[in-house]
């Protein structure tokens, strides 16, 4: 399968990124199935940087290989488990975990007002789960481990202007 992942530069040797905020699935290198969310990803940080170009990353990636040699964590939809999960992530400060890929959905835009209403005690975790699930997400892979990078072979770069 090929997986993307969207910036400003060529990323032809993906290494292990510790951010400068909270993620979702904690540090490491993400990716995604979705080459449209790639590209905003990529827009986004054009414009934050002034960029005059950025770059779609592409790589082949396979999935079945990794989750049979590799400690993954899966989620196919948002869970009680991806909820509590993702707001580990977020709120606690050094939280780690073990798994060398992580795959689930993005918490895109929507998806933070959404946790931000739960954070806020306006949403339960139940009726959180159950409005994230009328959404139209898009997957994200997290590389966390040198050893997940492995599975990763770099194929070419896209240009966004």
């Amino acid at each position: 399968m090929k997986l993307f992942h969207g910036s400003i530069e060529i990323v032809s040797s993906p290494e292990i990124r510790i951010p400068s905020r909270t993620l979702d699935y904690g540090n490491g290198f993400y990716t995604t199935t979705s080459h449209q969310q790639a590209e905003d990803w990529v827009r986004r940080r054009m414009s934050e940087r002034k960029a005059s170009c950025g770059y779609i990353n592409v790589y082949e990636f396979d999935r079945d290989a990794a989750l049979n040699n590799l400690n993954c964590l899966v989620f196919e939809t948002p869970t009680t488990e991806w909820v509590d999960f993702v707001m580990n992530n977020r709120t606690q400060k050094n939280y780690t975990h073990n798994y060398d890929i992580v795959y689930g959905p993005v918490a895109n835009d929507r998806v933070y007002a959404a946790f931000a209403l739960f954070e806020g005690g306006f949403l339960d975790k139940e009726n959180l789960i159950a409005e994230l699930k009328t959404y139209k997400l898009v997957d994200q892979y997290l590389f966390h481990t040198e050893k997940a990078l492995q599975a990763l072979k770099y194929i070419d770069a896209e240009v966004v202007k």
